[in-house]
């Protein structure tokens, strides 16, 4: 069997309950991926992933999210100097919008960042130290956007953070959100349309996340066992554990178009080992 093949079955047997024949297979398929699933299975690994800020920050700010980050502060900053407010839903350590900031001809007067990690924020505070209008809130998106004020914004982003809330969850956020912003930027992955129960959704899951693990070098490690591993089983096991909800970039319009949404535009942004991403407009 090829060694996809062997983790394919590995992730079925974890999918199914068995996590003893789950680390057999994983050991068996010998990769890069094989190995750290091995590992993650029979010492232990578990626990919220974004509480682990020392994996994420290896896996944000390292591999093919340089490029990505790069080209997307550049894409934000350039919509800054026309705008008066911004919220950041879901800003995490800021890697977006920080830069973004930094290279804007001009910031807006009033910047409100969410994020629902207290980790997380403390690190964009603290790069944002000092920043005119600055306003930050340790808050989900559900819970900032059920306060109880008439707060409006000319521009909302969200990169890469909307998809950690459940689809039909989502739908209602967004629903909240469109009379409170003038315009709406996502930045999100345009993932294959899968069955989920498949095995072809396996297959395609322990090819790109080998892909992915291989762009970390001597951090490989860390970011499998603190972030991807975590995620990526999340993917596979039904229920609580799993973190993110994504789906293809027309999903996305469908959806933005049912919150009431208008002016809907989807354009390149970056290649990606995951999926490429993409930048969604709407008005």
């Amino acid at each position: 069997m090829k060694k996809t093949d062997v983790l394919a079955a590995a992730l079925t047997a974890y999918r199914d309950g068995d996590r003893a024949k789950a680390a057999d297979l994983a050991e068996r398929a010998g990769s890069t991926l094989g190995i750290e699933l091995h590992r993650y299975l029979t010492e232990g690994g578990g626990g919220a992933v974004y509480d682990r800020p020392a994996a994420f920050t290896a896996f944000i700010r390292g591999g093919g999210n340089v490029k990505l980050y790069r080209q997307l502060s550049a894409m934000l900053a350039r919509r800054y100097g026309t705008v008066g407010s911004l919220l950041d839903l879901g800003c995490g350590d800021g890697l977006a919008v920080v830069p973004a900031l930094e290279q804007a001809d001009r910031q807006p007067g009033r910047i409100d960042l969410v994020e629902p990690s207290s980790a997380l924020l403390a690190e964009t505070r603290k790069h944002l130290d000092g920043t005119r209008g600055l306003h930050t809130w340790e808050a989900t998106a559900q819970e900032f956007l059920d306060r109880d004020d008439d707060q409006q914004w000319q521009l909302t982003q969200s990169t890469f953070a909307l998809q950690s809330i459940p689809t039909g969850e989502r739908t209602e956020v967004l629903r909240a959100l469109r009379p409170r912003t003038s315009c709406l930027v996502l930045a999100e992955f345009d993932v294959p349309e899968y069955d989920e129960d498949s095995a072809e959704y396996l297959l395609s899951l322990v090819t790109r996340y080998e892909r992915g693990i291989a762009e970390y070098g001597k951090d490989a490690s860390l970011v499998a066992q603190g972030f991807l591993l975590p995620v990526l089983l999340g993917l596979v096991e039904p229920g609580t554990g799993r973190t993110n909800w994504e789906q293809p970039a027309t999903d996305w319009a469908s959806q933005l178009k049912e919150a009431g949404f208008t002016g809907i535009r989807i354009e390149p942004l970056a290649d990606y080992w995951w999926s490429p991403a993409v930048l969604i407009t709407a008005s």
